[in-house]
């Protein structure tokens, strides 16, 4: 693939500290209102400001029929899939834990971009991705080798992972044919969808937690438009212009960011096997983009 430039790159750096933001966000909104319900709501914010920016910016296109099948199912996907899985796995483990899971999102994108997009990737790709895996495996232990983590939450961002590597597939398809806004303006929309009867099944009892509004009104704010939106389009943008294999290798950005946000939001103590691990997870970072003119 050919150098698409600086541009693409820092569209992704940027979405992915956004989003190791969102971590802490979220964690912080769970105080008062159940995953399922804050998402509902997150996405409601985040489409209506991207149906807004769509028509300020006159960027609204028509979607063909034959695209609406694939858009169902990377909403599917993600958001909905991504986000319980990400959601009820954040309830249970600390957001730096959660984001570090995500990070292996990199391992098993490329596979999937090989076998279903004919994606190539280089020798230094796999070695970078490795890496970085180590890295994120040394977040989630102690000096003791003992796991500081839920089995039941890691199990839950787990699923997270793997939704997420067959939505970077949908997402690829979808942003060639289509601008990032449409792309995520409408799989948000859609979500909204597939949201609306989760909440009302499983969490219609705790509705009565939405007021008052001010207890969670700044951080929903900031995972609506930010979080669920601008860096969306941003990495949206980025897969369109780099691919999934070269995109995804960014979320191994997230921990890092993710660990900041913690230590300064809510004061998560930051170990020493954290710190490495996360010296380890830039380390792959830039292994993986040796080359990439052959990726």
């Amino acid at each position: 693939m050919k150098n698409k430039g600086f541009l693409p790159h820092l569209t992704a750096l940027i979405a992915m500290i956004i989003w190791g933001g969102s971590y802490v966000w979220s964690t912080q909104v769970f105080q008062y209102l159940k995953p399922g319900t804050t998402i509902l709501l997150r996405l409601i914010l985040s489409s209506a400001i991207l149906f807004l920016a769509m028509v300020l910016l006159r960027k609204i296109e028509k979607i063909e029929r034959s695209d609406i099948k694939l858009f169902f199912i990377a909403a599917f996907f993600e958001p909905f899939l991504y986000f319980i899985g990400e959601s009820y796995g954040l309830l249970r483990v600390s957001p730096t834990i959660c984001s570090a899971i995500v990070a292996t999102i990199p391992l098993f994108a490329p596979i999937a971009a090989f076998f279903m997009l004919k994606e190539r990737i280089s020798a230094m790709n796999i070695v970078g991705l490795i890496v970085s895996f180590f890295g994120v495996l040394l977040m989630l232990f102690n000096r003791n080798l003992e796991l500081t983590a839920s089995v039941s939450g890691l199990l839950f961002i787990f699923m997270a992972v793997v939704v997420a590597v067959f939505y970077s597939v949908a997402l690829k398809k979808l942003a060639d044919k289509y601008n990032a806004l449409t792309v995520v303006g409408t799989v948000n929309s859609i979500g909204i969808l597939y949201f609306i009867p989760f909440v009302l099944l499983l969490e219609r009892n705790s509705l009565g937690s939405l007021l008052p509004v001010s207890n969670y009104l700044v951080p929903l704010l900031l995972l609506a438009v930010l979080a669920s939106s601008l860096s969306y389009v941003l990495y949206t943008y980025s897969v369109s212009q780099l691919g999934v294999a070269r995109s995804n290798v960014y979320t191994n950005t997230i921990p890092v960011f993710t660990a900041g946000f913690s230590y300064f939001l809510i004061h998560e103590e930051i170990t020493l096997f954290k710190m490495i691990g996360i010296v380890i997870v830039i380390l792959g970072l830039i292994l993986s983009q040796i080359k990439t003119k052959n990726a």
